[in-house]
């Protein structure tokens, strides 16, 4: 029945039954830009996205059981996936992973990571995938298995249920995001025209600066000996007269290099689409932003990714019966450490109506946790009136059976 519905399904989206490929545009050397480089060696590639994976890299997963039927909510309750977040694997930790996995997606529009699971099929690893190529194929039941090209050209395959698979820009495949090659290969080249526009200016500014025309005929080997006599004694660093003299049989000329320099509104506006593309801004890549303009820049870029990754470790690391029980990954992130001063001083309010502990707080003003800080705290004049007449009372009674004594 499954396979009949995979072949109804590949038919009504004219999608082949065996195969899907999408090719990486990371790896070396495969030919995709005509400046022969990886995307990933442009500076102006690596200005842009480097907010991003830092600010992906500080998002912390957290395993939440919310059991709404037995009414528990439990936050990390196993050991094992908070361990399994902290480090992913011997190579590094998960702070590390995070970052990798970020720029793999921003530089492919998708990333890849293998989640190992012991023999009672528990998560122990995640390990990234750095592929240059990836096929999707279906086999007979149905199921599908992603196959991996490495850089050294290992083939390996594995299990879709078994891969971490982040997206963006999904639009002509329903599996894979759309590559950003077309989009990319002309401002690319672009940035490469301009920097060797650049480069070749700088070295032609070494030229030829005098001419010396003499006035009588001379052998060439004479012309040479005469212009090097002439360089040594006043072209030279180490000659500090300033000045330089010849006689009738010779004019000095300066000559004025008038190389090409690449337009400074060509350069400027060929960055602005660089980051329109990435979504961001000078002043996020140089950190000159303000306190709106990063709560901006997050809700758009850093909180739909940490969306999509909570939904995908969610369903890859729990069955539908572990979901059922509220059991569901988050990735959080205190954007509040990017607030002002008078910000994060308002937020002293929050911990007095137990919105926030202290220890939570004191993260926000990048001061050390203090004992007993995790626990709530709440003043009395905002608790509950239910609650406020029974401690009044027990207090009453304590103080009456005092007062017997």
């Amino acid at each position: 029945m499954l396979f009949r519905s995979m072949k109804i399904i590949d038919r009504l989206f004219n999608r082949s039954p065996s195969k899907t490929r999408f090719e990486m545009i990371e790896d070396r050397g495969n030919g995709f830009y005509a400046w022969n480089g990886s995307i990933y060696k442009s500076d102006v590639i690596r200005a842009c996205i480097r907010p991003k994976v830092k600010a992906i890299g500080k998002l912390v997963p957290q395993h939440i059981r919310d059991d709404k039927a037995n009414n528990t909510f439990k936050v990390n309750p196993e050991p094992y996936i908070k361990f399994l977040y902290e480090e992913p694997n011997s190579y590094m930790s998960g702070q590390v992973f995070r970052e990798k996995m970020a720029t793999q997606l921003a530089l492919n529009n998708n990333a890849f990571a293998l989640l190992v699971k012991d023999e009672n099929g528990y998560p122990v690893e995640m390990y990234n995938i750095p592929c240059v190529g990836v096929e999707a194929i279906y086999n007979k039941q149905g199921e599908l298995f992603l196959k991996f090209t490495n850089r050294n050209g290992r083939v390996v395959t594995y299990p879709y249920t078994d891969i971490i698979h982040l997206r963006q820009d999904i639009n002509e495949n329903d599996l894979f995001g759309d590559s950003p090659r077309e989009a990319l290969l002309p401002l690319m080249e672009v940035v490469s025209t301009t920097d060797q526009g650049i480069v070749k200016a700088i070295k032609n500014s070494g030229v030829i600066k005098w001419l010396l025309k003499f006035n009588t005929g001379m052998r060439p080997e004479d012309i040479r000996s005469n212009t090097e006599e002439f360089t040594k004694n006043f072209l030279d660093i180490n000659n500090s007269g300033g000045a330089a003299g010849v006689d009738a049989k010779a004019d000095a000329k300066q000559i004025e290099p008038k190389d090409y320099v690449p337009n400074a509104a060509i350069i400027d506006r060929t960055t602005q689409r660089m980051y329109s593309f990435f979504n961001t801004n000078d002043k996020i890549v140089q950190s000159r932003y303000t306190e709106d303009e990063w709560n901006a820049y997050y809700e758009s870029e850093i909180e739909p990714l940490a969306m999509q990754w909570s939904n995908e470790d969610t369903r890859k690391i729990f069955t539908r019966m572990e979901r059922g029980f509220g059991n569901r990954i988050i990735y959080s992130a205190n954007n509040l450490q990017y607030s002002s001063m008078a910000t994060k001083l308002g937020l002293v309010a929050m911990v007095d109506r137990s919105a926030m502990t202290p220890n939570e707080w004191r993260e926000v003003m990048n001061l050390p946790p203090i004992e007993d800080g995790d626990k709530p705290l709440r003043r009395l004049d905002t608790m509950q009136v239910n609650q406020m007449e029974e401690k009044l009372y027990n207090k009453l009674i304590k103080e009456l059976k005092g007062g017997e004594e």
